[in-house]
């Protein structure tokens, strides 16, 4: 038996389940329940502050435990559906935007009647000055004084004090990268972090898997995907440390140890310029192995751009890629149209309404639990440009895949409902390679090495690598 209890207004982001089968408790966001899995009974129960708070109660069968399945509410699907939320959500943005418009000619407003009350209090004497803490005033040369009392004067946060947020923020989430790093003792891995300072002056945060007791054959360059981070590789990383490859992870601009708003990213091209960076100091640290590059979702849309640049198409001998962002559109062309006006007028909203509802991305559920209760993946609603960024990268790719040359192996899952295996398709037939191939994994979704087939998933690929040395 579990009881589920949700309140949609006091717990925002996460639902508790707790299984009265057993003492454990699990964290699911909200929203990443799939209902067609289970069998639900609601009773609204109207509390005293007027909220309604429903109780439901889900009964399964031994063989429904073991299908539980999260959906995933931030794995980066940017779908927009034309519904009344989505309606909802663009009215509410443009009366922000239309009162902005009108801001101001209300402070001109505001300024003529702080001239009258000005010349009054002038007059005034001792009596216009007695409030004179409470009061702000401006001074010319034969201009009389004008008195704006500090009540009228709209208070605005300073740009230092915003981006003191976002460093706080960044300090937390970077000290926890750090410390995974550090409380990670493998006798046969040797793990280490490095901040990894750009030319636009962004420190990244980069770490390193290292053979302990294996010879180093290869490296491995590893580029997670949106709203994770490098450290969920952890696993993956040290089968290849155990077969000869040497690691290294980065986690991009507004992701995981690195600096920038959580899961915002202003361009998607300064990422591209990032890891074309990394590739360059790796492969520099590395003389005379050969370096690949292995990418996820958005993380292997970044990669695919990265190699079309002939100087990195040189230093790599090959790319891995897992469910690549070549293939996201939204579902409704409105979205498409809006993306750019709104990117650029509200670029860190959060778009809730463009996360596809039931959109699974793996088929354990310990796996999915995993990864939404990690601090370091962010599970909020998509930011405005990031979002826009993903269709401008994803546009761009799809009209350059003939000028790809690097051998690449793609791997995609056929139930993938995030990012589109008939674009990995279209990947093969076009791309100019002559060493590339392709493996479509019947029923698998997003998340394919968290999916329950990853070891053999990871066998494919570490057999692909070999036969590259």
């Amino acid at each position: 038996m579990i009881c589920l209890s949700i309140d949609y207004l006091s717990v925002p982001q996460h639902i508790e389940i707790s299984q009265r089968f057993g003492a454990e408790k699990r964290i699911i966001p909200r929203g990443h329940f799939n209902k067609q899995s289970f069998r639900v009974g609601l009773k609204p129960l109207v509390l005293n502050s007027g909220r309604t708070r429903l109780m439901a109660t889900v009964v399964m069968s031994s063989r429904e435990k073991e299908a539980i399945m999260l959906t995933s509410g931030a794995s980066g699907r940017i779908n927009a559906l034309l519904s009344l939320r989505l309606w909802r959500s663009l009215f509410m943005v443009m009366n922000a935007f239309v009162l902005l418009l009108f801001l101001p000619f209300r402070r001109r407003r505001v300024a003529s009647q702080a001239s009258v009350s000005g010349a009054g209090n002038q007059g005034g004497g001792a009596g216009g000055s007695a409030n004179g803490k409470d009061e702000k005033s401006v001074e010319k040369k034969g201009v009389a004084v004008v008195r704006v009392p500090a009540s009228m004067v709209p208070a605005r946060k300073s740009a230092a004090a915003a981006a003191a947020v976002v460093d706080k923020e960044v300090a937390a989430r970077r000290a926890l990268a750090i410390k995974r790093v550090l409380e990670d003792e493998d006798k046969n891995s040797v793990r280490e972090y490095m901040l990894f300072d750009t030319q636009r002056g962004v420190t990244l945060f980069t770490q390193s898997w290292t053979p302990a007791t294996v010879k180093v054959r290869g490296v491995v360059v590893l580029l997670h995907g949106l709203n994770e981070h490098s450290g969920r590789y952890n696993d993956f990383a040290k089968q290849l440390n155990a077969n000869g490859y040497k690691v290294y992870g980065m986690d991009w601009i507004g992701h995981g140890g690195s600096d920038g708003l959580h899961a915002y990213v202003h361009s998607l091209d300064d990422a591209v310029c990032d890891m074309k960076l990394f590739i360059k100091k790796v492969a520099t640290e590395n003389p005379g192995l050969q370096c690949f590059c292995f990418g996820h979702s958005t993380g292997g849309a970044i990669i695919l751009k990265a190699a079309l640049d002939p100087e990195v198409e040189a230093r790599i001998a090959g790319v891995v890629l897992t469910s690549p962002a070549v293939g996201v559109q939204p579902s409704h062309p409105i979205f498409a149209v809006l993306a750019p006006v709104f990117a650029f007028l509200l670029p860190r909203y959060q778009f809730s309404a463009a996360n596809k509802r039931g959109s699974v991305v793996s088929r354990d559920p310990e796996a999915l639990i995993a990864k939404y209760s990690d601090p370091l993946v962010f599970t909020g609603s998509i930011r405005i440009r990031t979002g826009y960024e993903i269709l401008r990268i994803t546009t761009y790719l799809q009209q350059n895949l003939k000028k790809l040359k690097v051998p690449f192996l793609v791997l995609h899952g056929t139930s993938d409902s995030v990012t589109d295996p008939e674009a990995s398709q279209k990947l093969y037939i076009e791309a100019a390679s002559s060493d590339k191939s392709i493996r479509l994994l019947d029923g698998l979704l997003h998340d394919l090495l968290f999916e329950p087939e990853r070891q053999e998933i990871v066998e494919d690929i570490i057999q692909w690598l070999n036969q590259r040395l």
